[in-house]
């Protein structure tokens, strides 16, 4: 029997295996996710005060489709013999899809960097939720003024006293000029303190020492900056994009026998942008993706990735939200309004489960413009 194998347990991967599912229809083939983890972590909402709450049983969504679920960490990928080794286990495969996602890096040489906490993978965010659980009146120091500190900085702001610090010379410098004023205002409202065109140089306990000398106080110090692809896509490819992904064509294909999805894979949004790290496009990455991988074993007609419209939603905790259009990022809600769209995508993020039926179809819309993105 023809076997499709799936890297990852994430978006990519979850949405892959339904992919896989769906174009296989009534044939006879076996699909495998293989992914360490019972759940699917939803981790755009592990700032969230209680990141427990961010998670899904993979069974409830690959058993209804028929998709086996090995718990097991991939090591190696021998594309040679099309064969994968997880946990010292060869597992072979026809078609592969690699989706087994992005990691933060943490800085190397930096003293006390074991003193640092994350929100990059459920264990991370429950460490730092456990360690300030008891806290009345807290200081922390989250690092990266991007989409994951700025959602950091003001949800931590709630409980305590937030020092935001970036060596940019602005605000969100990655989101550009669109959002900014509304932004710093958010800011302002919740009382974060910048220290911008700066860097974190030591943690020690219970402070931080930045690269201008000083030394802040500090009950947490929270790393959100720089991501990178699995290492896995270094097996797969020597022609890595700079955030290590793997470039593919159209129909998200890297090699006759492997197709990409997800944070590991480097494909065209448009002419002038390749997608982004994040859910909204490592959704409709592993539906194609997937359902490539089936296709292809089956001679059906392989599906074009198509993205639908860029739009970015950034959570800025008892300031609202912002919701934004385009690569220019727009910004069309702000505020308590902002903060309505934000709820309803990270009630949308969640996959159905338990209803084969409702999976798959899931599965066959690639990108939906959904009713409650307002419009100007």
């Amino acid at each position: 029997m023809a076997h499709v194998v799936i890297i990852g347990g994430g978006f990519a991967g979850v949405w892959s295996a339904a992919g896989a599912a769906l174009g296989r229809g009534e044939a006879d083939l076996r699909i495998t996710l293989i992914a360490p983890s019972e759940h699917l972590v939803l981790r755009p909402r592990l700032y969230e005060p209680e990141p427990d709450l961010a998670k899904v049983e993979l069974s409830r969504i690959l058993e209804p489709i028929g998709v086996e679920h090995l718990r097991a960490s991939v090591s190696t990928i021998d594309i040679d013999r099309r064969v994968v080794v997880a946990d010292g286990e060869e597992i072979g495969y026809d078609r592969l899809v690699l989706a087994a996602g992005s990691k933060l890096v943490q800085p190397r040489d930096l003293p006390g960097v074991e003193r640092l906490f994350d929100i990059d993978t459920l264990d991370g965010a429950r460490r730092l939720t456990e360690h300030l659980r008891d806290r009345e009146d807290f200081s922390a120091v989250v690092v990266g003024a991007g989409f994951v500190g700025l959602e950091a900085a003001t949800a931590l702001a709630a409980r305590g006293r937030v020092l935001l610090v970036d060596r940019s010379a602005v605000v969100g410098d990655q989101l550009g000029p669109g959002p900014r004023e509304e932004i710093e205002a958010a800011l302002d409202e919740l009382g974060v303190e910048r220290r911008l065109g700066t860097t974190l140089t030591e943690v020690g306990d219970g402070h931080a020492v930045l690269s201008d000398g000083t030394k802040v106080e500090a009950d947490a110090v929270v790393w959100c900056v720089g991501f990178r692809a699995s290492e896995l896509t270094r097996q797969i490819s020597d022609e890595l994009d700079h955030l290590g992904r793997v470039p593919v064509d159209q129909q998200l294909r890297a090699l006759p026998e492997v197709f990409v999805a997800g944070d590991t894979a480097a494909a065209a949004f448009d002419a002038e942008h390749t997608v982004m790290q994040a859910c909204q496009h490592a959704t409709p990455l592993g539906k194609v993706a997937g359902y490539n991988a089936a296709a292809d074993l089956l001679d059906v007609p392989l599906r074009d990735f198509t993205p639908g419209p860029y739009v970015t939603c950034l959570d800025l905790g008892g300031a609202g939200a912002i919701f934004t259009r385009g690569w220019d990022r727009r910004v069309m809600a702000s505020g308590a309004a902002g903060a309505d769209v934000k709820k309803r995508i990270n009630d949308h993020i969640h996959p159905p489960v338990d209803d084969a039926q409702r999976i798959l179809a899931a599965a066959d819309r690639v990108h939906i413009e959904l009713p409650f993105f307002p419009r100007r």
